[in-house]
């Protein structure tokens, strides 16, 4: 008996006319995938393909041919989890993916509890640094806290055709820039902060508090949500919390806030209601006036103190101009001043000693690719993660010189384009006046809508759910 296996020709011949035309359809796609990546060594993978759906010399479905019916249905269970968990894997690359808005800082444009979807299309998906990755998990799994990723392969930024650019005033999501080194048991506030304050050596050493110290490619950063308002090439300074573009004052957001301390007469207080009509959340209803850590500042922002050495009832409020226009209706409000920017503490770049702060900054040139700066001891700072960090070169200052690549030089030019993110929650938000520039290959994607709204401050039958956002384009909004 002759037992050989059936000859390629043979193999050919018995496909039958449907599957040949879904390989064709199949090998269409995949070529169109493989020019869109402009990467063409993933061709041989047709190959594959060629088997699966015609020659079919590896057994792909042998677990179809068991007679065992325990085996068939856990078989299927794995199949489909596979198929769903590539199908998922390459939706969320190279298409789009559901975000959580987890804090306050684009308040009262997007709401925390507001599930977004972002398109990777609208700047061009990015292929991935680290393509052997979990999908749903961005850099640990929960729980078991290991790495959802591996880091080898590790592929250099290349970003794909998309639909258009980042432009200024897009909400835009993108990877935390400066979450490339992370102190694993406190992430908040970022490592250079946390550095900068407590030094290095206290870091590394102190593992009981601070944990292992991880460095994290640029995809499996944490991804942050901001508005644009620096654009390369710009020149962005904020005098007084009005933001400045080459010495021209931007229109604001038209949600934007600023935290406000309210004084109230003696024995007043906000209802829920007026929270709820000046649209502060509970989280941010904060009474300062009881607090004795606040004297000093409350006093010193012209705040009396009432005959018995206390003050009247002083709230902490972030308001948007409508807000506040509405608390100084109020006929028991007493006093309203603005928060200082001061307040804010230390804004980028750490130990700058320019003075500049939250609402004092700059001026700043934002690079732009194929634009080249002067370098000197002043603007090394401002310059210095750029150069060194995000586009990979040594950099040294020593003796009063700049050594680039172990050359001396004072000028340097810029591989990628750079942008100032900023949330309209401008008091409450960690954003680029703290931790700088956003470099292009940090950019992920563009909220489109948002597609769920939960307010955590509500019970389920008194607006937990907030249907008049449900759907609403996040430009609307």
């Amino acid at each position: 008996m002759n037992f050989s296996s059936p000859s390629l020709k043979e193999r050919l011949r018995a496909v039958k006319k449907t599957r040949w035309i879904r390989f064709g359809i199949a090998a269409v796609l995949y070529i169109l995938f493989a020019v869109w990546l402009d990467n063409y060594y993933i061709l041989p993978g047709l190959i594959l393909l060629v088997d699966i759906y015609l020659t079919k010399y590896i057994p792909w479905t042998f677990w179809k041919k068991s007679k065992n019916k325990t085996v068939l249905r856990v078989m299927e269970w794995v199949d489909a989890i596979v198929y769903a968990l590539v199908a998922v894997y390459f939706i969320n690359i190279f298409f789009f993916q559901n975000y959580k808005i987890p804090s306050s800082s684009l308040e009262k444009s997007l709401l925390v509890g507001d599930y977004l979807f972002v398109s990777k299309l609208s700047y061009g998906p990015r292929v991935p640094n680290t393509p052997l990755s979990f999908p749903l998990v961005q850099n640990t799994f929960p729980i078991l806290n290991i790495k959802s990723y591996i880091e080898w392969p590790s592929w250099s930024y290349h970003r794909l055709a998309g639909f258009g650019n980042v432009k200024r005033g897009d909400i835009v999501v993108f990877n935390f820039p400066a979450g490339d080194t992370v102190a694993v048991r406190v992430p908040n506030p970022d490592y250079y902060t946390l550095a900068h304050f407590v030094g290095r050596e206290t870091i590394k050493n102190d593992k009981a508090r601070f944990g292992e110290v991880v460095y994290r490619p640029v995809d499996r950063r944490e991804n942050y949500v901001k508005r644009c308002i620096g654009m390369p090439g710009d020149t962005f300074e904020i005098r007084d919390n009005q933001v400045y573009i080459d010495g021209k004052a931007l229109e604001n957001p038209r949600n934007i806030q600023f935290n406000y301390f309210v004084m109230l007469q003696s024995g007043y207080r906000f209802s829920e209601k007026q929270f709820r009509e000046l649209g502060v959340s509970v989280d941010d209803r904060t009474l300062v006036s009881n607090d004795r850590n606040w004297a000093s500042d409350l006093l010193a922002m012209g705040f009396p103190l009432n005959p018995d050495g206390t003050f009247s009832p002083i709230y902490q409020l972030p308001l948007t101009p409508a807000a506040l226009a509405r608390v100084k209706q109020y006929p028991y409000v007493t006093r309203v001043v603005q928060e200082p920017g001061v307040f804010g503490g230390e804004s980028y770049p750490l130990g700058y000693g320019k003075g500049w702060t939250r609402s004092d900054f700059g001026p700043l040139w934002i690079p732009k690719r194929g634009e080249t700066v002067r370098l000197t001891a002043d603007n090394l700072p401002l310059y210095e993660r750029a150069i060194r960090d995000y586009e990979g070169n040594t950099l040294e200052y020593k003796e009063g010189r700049i050594y680039i690549n172990g050359v001396e030089t004072d000028t340097y030019q810029f591989k990628m384009d750079y942008y100032m993110m900023l949330g309209d929650n401008r008091d409450n938000s960690a954003d680029s006046r703290f931790w700088g520039l956003v470099p292009e290959d940090h950019i992920v994607g563009k909220p489109l809508f948002v597609w769920l709204s939960i307010d955590k401050d509500r019970n389920w039958f008194d607006g937990r759910i907030r249907f008049n956002r449900l759907f609403k384009s996040v430009s609307s909004l």
